[in-house]
């Protein structure tokens, strides 16, 4: 596969062109990821609204039917339902790691294994996350163990 790139003047609209002999699943994957790079959320902290983007998401957690998008250093209130997020995410380096929990692998500085079949994923902003034993397949996947 060739791959080219050329640099153009500020101001002059960015493009992107693929040419592909059939459309298959790898380059859709490939569309999808560009089209989910530029995807900008909303979070809330009180009456404050802030736009996120998905790559500075270390992951997304529901507690007591409440969604919270967790960041390097804040925690924002989201709308999303976790099915919504996971749609929204597929495809890309977000995971489902539990019944309530998708993680970004991208954000994972190293794993470990723990009790039961389970392991645990260091965040690069120093946060533990359990993997349940049931999505522990996906993670061994997405980082190519």
């Amino acid at each position: 596969m060739k791959i080219s790139i050329e640099e153009i003047p500020q101001g002059e609209e960015e493009e992107i062109i693929i040419k592909c002999h059939e459309m298959n699943d790898e380059i859709m994957a490939l569309l999808h990821r560009l089209k989910v790079s530029k995807e900008q959320l909303t979070g809330m902290q009180g009456d404050e609204i802030y736009r996120l983007s998905l790559k500075d998401i270390y992951y997304f957690d529901t507690v007591d039917q409440k969604s919270f998008l967790y960041c390097e250093n804040q925690v924002y209130e989201t709308k999303l339902k976790l099915y919504e997020f996971e749609e929204l995410t597929a495809g890309t380096q977000f995971f489902r790691a539990s019944k309530s929990t998708v993680i970004n692998a991208m954000k994972i500085s190293h794993i470990k294994p723990s009790f039961s079949g389970r392991f645990e994923a260091h965040m690069d902003n120093g946060e533990k996350l359990l993997v349940s034993r049931g999505y522990v397949p996906q993670l061994k996947k997405i980082l190519g163990l």
